[in-house]
């Protein structure tokens, strides 16, 4: 870091001065309830995004806090390899639960990274306990995200990524993701979708099946692939291909877990393509601690176990203060039926999103599922062309979108080389009206962002 007088950092500098860039300065929180949060200055916003999509039962839950509090009452923290505690069983058990009879065991840690990180190596000491020592490739998708931890980020398709950090990790092979708005030309939805799973397999073929480990992929897309679903037929076609060579299916629903699509997994809308291996965190906790989960089958625990137990472990792994929280949460979860809030009021949005998106010049595309929902920006919709980068386009929006009191989530992934977009996942909490709200300052922000770009040149708008 330069130490020049323009750049140089009073020591204490708060934390948002390595990421702020050319953003200037960020408000201060000051407090929060439900779907909005109030800064310093006494401004209001309507948390469009629940945050980086964590705050799944809103903020201020009096229940979550009053458990929170019984919990630190009794014990903040134990180490698990002297104390087994309750609250971790009670978190363990509600998840595997929920999860369905296809998983047994909860492995819990503090984020999704760390979910990613521990399901590799779960699934490398499955290999090594079977004897299949030399599986060691784990393919993903192009782009993906998974984490950002170096063992994380490997298995994350980001070429900007790739560039930085290759030096210090082993970057893993990756498969083409099943985009549905920009596909090539003469090619429907369904056929790009079954060529892209053809291409896992010919990838898995050539790397030799005995050397891969497992594939992972986001069910519903989060940031790096903008909501996407892919069509039906992909789940069954990439489960068939696994299956097939005996490589883990791994379903990273760090967004699209906890009921956010309408499902606790998002999985659950795929039955004949269900995973090995899942990785939870954000909505399961919901920002009031840090938390995530692996779930696994007893096929996968039994001969780790057998072989001398799983060499990987955290310091706050199933800590009793961050377990007790999250079984509040998922309670709270249960008791409001936020799944089938998810599931109607998040298709009351998309349809509200899909008139917006009809009369702008800028909406390209809606699409997602439940309350995971993201909106595509282009120059032109007939071309599908990308606003030049020099407008910033997708920040641009979240900046306004902070004027206007309504906060949105985004990153140009891969430099917006696969396309840019917005991210649109409300609490599971919101009501029909605050999504009227929303869909207003939605609007408003689009429009608002449309009139700039005009007067530079880039739109002619009747």
């Amino acid at each position: 870091m330069s130490s020049t007088s323009e750049t140089a950092l009073k020591p204490g500098s708060p934390i948002q001065v390595f990421y702020s860039g050319n953003r200037g300065h960020l408000p201060t929180i000051d407090r929060a309830k439900g779907v909005y949060l109030w800064d310093t200055t006494g401004k209001k916003y309507l948390d469009a995004s629940s945050g980086p999509v964590i705050t799944n039962i809103g903020h201020g839950n009096e229940r979550v806090l009053q458990a929170m509090n019984e919990q630190a009452a009794k014990v903040c923290y134990a180490s698990r390899a002297v104390f087994e505690n309750q609250p971790n069983r009670n978190l363990a058990k509600k998840l595997v639960g929920l999860a369905g009879p296809s998983f047994d065991q909860a492995f819990l840690v503090g984020s999704g990274s760390e979910a990613t990180e521990a399901a590799i190596k779960l699934a490398r000491q499955y290999a090594v306990a079977k004897g299949e020592v030399q599986r060691t490739i784990v393919l993903a998708r192009n782009p993906s995200y998974h984490g950002a931890t170096l063992g994380a980020a490997a298995v994350t398709g980001d070429p900007q990524s790739d560039a930085v950090f290759e030096p210090v990790m082993r970057i893993m092979p990756k498969v083409p993701a099943p985009f549905s708005y920009r596909l090539p030309e003469g090619v429907s939805v369904e056929e790009h979708a079954l060529d892209c799973a053809k291409q896992l397999d010919q990838q898995i073929t050539e790397t030799g099946a005995e050397n891969v480990l497992a594939f992972i992929m986001e069910p519903v897309g989060g940031l790096a692939t903008g909501g996407l679903v892919a069509p039906d037929c992909y789940y069954k076609a990439i489960r068939d291909i696994c299956t097939k060579h005996g490589v883990l299916l791994i379903f990273d629903e760090v967004m699209s877990g906890a009921g956010r699509t309408g499902t606790f997994l998002s999985a659950e809308h795929w039955p004949d393509a269900r995973p090995d291996m899942v990785t939870l965190a954000k909505g399961v906790a919901a920002g009031y601690t840090p938390l995530a989960a692996v779930l696994t089958p007893n096929y996968i625990v039994e001969p780790i176990v057998a072989s001398g137990g799983f060499l990987h472990g955290h310091t706050y792994s199933a800590n009793p203060l961050s377990c007790a929280v999250a079984v509040a949460v998922v309670d709270e979860m249960l008791r409001m039926d936020l799944m089938s809030n998810a599931r109607d009021v998040g298709a009351y949005l998309m349809e509200g999103l899909r008139k917006i998106a009809d009369q702008s010049a800028i909406i390209g595309d809606v699409r997602g599922k439940g309350m995971l929902m993201a909106v595509e920006l282009v120059a032109d919709k007939a071309s599908k062309a990308l606003i030049p980068a020099e407008h910033r386009a997708v920040y641009r929006l979240l900046e306004i979108g902070i004027d206007n009191g309504l906060l949105l989530y985004t990153r140009k992934t891969a430099g917006g080389k696969f396309g840019e977009w917005v991210m649109v996942t409300p609490p599971l909490t919101l009501t029909h009206e605050e999504a009227d709200e929303l869909l207003h300052l939605f609007a408003k922000s689009i429009s608002d962002f449309e009139r700039e770009l005009a007067d530079h040149g880039v739109l002619q708008l009747a």
